[in-house]
């Protein structure tokens, strides 16, 4: 199964779900997770890949880290009904483990139709494993997050992933990072709307 011509998010979501690329996450799974994205959002947000809590309920960013990312979204206006949200890889690698270098080739051409269908102005890539996809393999966020990107055109913002910021706990600093993070992308977009104008 392949995401060629998909004209929607959710003809390219229902195409995702019938992904068997990667032999050893099929078995696995418990569903794939396309991700969220509603009407009219300008930002997408990629995450790594499925956890437990997001295989069970099909959508990303629903467990601790998702529950961390929502109130932060919430702090700098983004909520989350207006952004999109989705992961490097659709399923969940057993055991949660880093997604490997095969599994995220195999599903690129996925998040690649997703942000050619959304056409997001502005893409938020969470953590070591999205930095990656966006800058490759030699990408850090640590180097990446305070530079200006792009990715096709479009505004990127590499952070930390929340659950880096769950596990450094509330005085460290990925969390204090992915704060000011989030804060830039909400500022940026700003901009670039009244850019657009």
């Amino acid at each position: 199964m392949t995401p060629d011509a998909a004209g929607s998010w959710d003809e390219l979501a229902a195409r995702v779900r019938m992904c068997t690329a990667c032999p050893e996450l099929t078995v696995t799974r418990t569903q794939v997770v396309p991700g969220v994205a509603p009407p009219g959002v300008e930002v997408l947000i990629v995450g790594e890949a499925p956890g437990a809590r997001e295989d069970e309920a099909g959508v990303p960013f629903v467990g601790r880290a998702g529950q961390l990312l929502d109130s932060l979204l919430e702090e700098v206006g983004l909520p989350r009904d207006r952004v999109a949200v989705t992961n490097v890889l659709k399923c969940r690698p057993p055991s949660n483990r880093k997604p490997r270098r095969l599994e995220v080739e195999r599903c690129r051409p996925w998040l690649r139709a997703q942000i050619a269908v959304l056409d997001p102005v502005l893409i938020l890539a969470l953590g070591g494993t999205a930095a990656e996809w966006f800058a490759g393999a030699s990408a850090r966020v640590a180097m990446l997050r305070a530079q200006p990107l792009d990715y096709e055109g479009r505004a990127l913002i590499v952070s930390y992933h929340p659950s880096a910021a769950i596990r450094f706990g509330p005085r460290g600093m990925p969390l204090a990072a992915l704060r000011e993070d989030l804060a830039r992308a909400a500022e940026l977009l700003e901009s670039l709307r009244r850019g657009a104008r």
